[in-house]
């Protein structure tokens, strides 16, 4: 699946429009679920944020979607990517399918 990138002013906007498309489930809380099986998730959409005066605003949406076909968002912050937590996971995630187009 080809995913789709978006830039918006806010991490709101981008929270919204996901929400328009069904991405309602908060994977934030089920972050554990993400570390332990993230062969059952697919990155559909990626919304940027990026702080116009503050690099600390910067974050990034992801819109995933679950092999069950629960759709949801996960959000996280460019400090979160050095750690081994579900950011990590997603942006291999994210990098993987990247090489398989």
């Amino acid at each position: 699946m080809d995913r789709q990138m978006y830039h918006y002013a806010t991490v709101t906007k981008a929270l919204q429009e996901l929400n328009e498309k069904g991405f309602t489930t908060d994977f934030n809380l089920k972050e554990d679920h993400i570390i332990n099986h993230w062969k059952d998730f697919e990155i559909e959409h990626i919304y940027r944020y990026e702080g116009e005066s503050d690099p600390g605003d910067e974050a990034t949406v992801f819109g995933i979607k679950s092999t069950s076909g629960e759709k949801g968002v996960f959000v996280v912050s460019p400090g979160a990517y050095t750690e081994n937590g579900a950011a990590k996971v997603l942006l291999d995630i994210s990098i993987r399918g990247r090489a398989e187009q």
